[in-house]
């Protein structure tokens, strides 16, 4: 008789961390670890050597008992204490563990520990901002949902609500740290980041998401002229509009023009059908 899988909003998106792990990565770091159920899962998918990374020693003891047979190496530690090379990991991993630190410090420290054409996988949650509320209650709505389908198992980690940085922060972090960071919002409160790190290929220049540098000497740096200037302020002019019209509450969106613009009303009202 096999036993109901665990579920939690955490759980749901490991799948997004296992599908990043880069063909025939030998050594993983699963950073924040927990109860280890990511760890034990990236063992049974093939990777020989997985170190399961935790701060909370209790924690850590409940992990090796309830996967007692499988081949995780437990550490108890910090992320900024523990002593592993730089570049020694094909993979680096973490899941609802990026709120209990600096994120952009530990983005940093993710990125250094991975080698090269090696990925850093984070699933997080963050802080919701005002704009945010309708996509909270449809996460709301969505978990409960596959509570009541699925049950919910809760882990016995520390927690830290709420988050000290919003969604909106967080992504900008991501792209500061990791150029080039594929970020998405999921459906059931939780953000990826998916990050390659650059390889260094004939020559000096790496091979990554960022455009080439342009030389001080390039005719592209010169002042924009005249006709981009007008345009940047038509668009300048048309921003600040909308945000008055916003200000000053919903009765006076019907006579905004602003407004009946398609282009507009999707900057409000993100199309759902990207999230997942």
């Amino acid at each position: 008789m096999t036993s109901t899988p665990l579920w939690n909003s955490n759980i749901h998106y490991h799948s997004v961390i296992v599908e990043a792990i880069p063909p025939g990565a030998r050594r993983v770091l699963d950073v924040g670890c927990g109860d280890g159920i990511l760890s034990a899962d990236l063992i049974r998918t093939g990777i020989p050597h997985v170190i399961g990374l935790d701060v909370d020693g209790q924690v850590l003891e409940r992990a090796k008992t309830r996967h007692g047979g499988v081949a995780v190496e437990w550490q108890q530690g910090d992320l900024f204490d523990v002593q592993f090379a730089a570049g020694s990991f094909d993979a680096v991993v973490s899941v609802a563990t990026l709120h209990h630190m600096a994120a952009e410090a530990a983005l940093g420290r993710f990125a250094d520990l991975v080698r090269p054409g090696g990925v850093v996988a984070v699933v997080g949650l963050a802080a919701n901002d005002w704009w945010d509320l309708p996509y909270a209650l449809i996460a709301h709505s969505a978990q409960l949902s596959l509570r009541f389908t699925r049950g919910h198992w809760e882990h016995s980690a520390p927690m830290v609500w709420p988050p000290p940085a919003t969604y909106l922060e967080m992504k900008r972090i991501a792209s500061r740290v990791l150029p080039g960071v594929r970020y998405r919002r999921h459906l059931l409160g939780r953000y990826s980041l998916i990050w390659t790190k650059p390889v260094l290929g004939a020559g000096t220049r790496l091979r990554s998401n960022l455009p080439a540098p342009i030389p001080a000497s390039d005719d592209r740096l010169v002042q924009p002229s005249r006709h981009t200037k007008r345009n940047q302020d038509r668009r300048f002019s048309r921003s600040r509009q909308v945000n008055a019209v916003t200000a000053f509450g919903g009765r006076w969106l019907s006579q905004s023009s602003a407004v009946r613009s398609p282009r507009i009303s999707a900057s409000f009202f993100p199309r759902l059908h990207r999230f997942s």
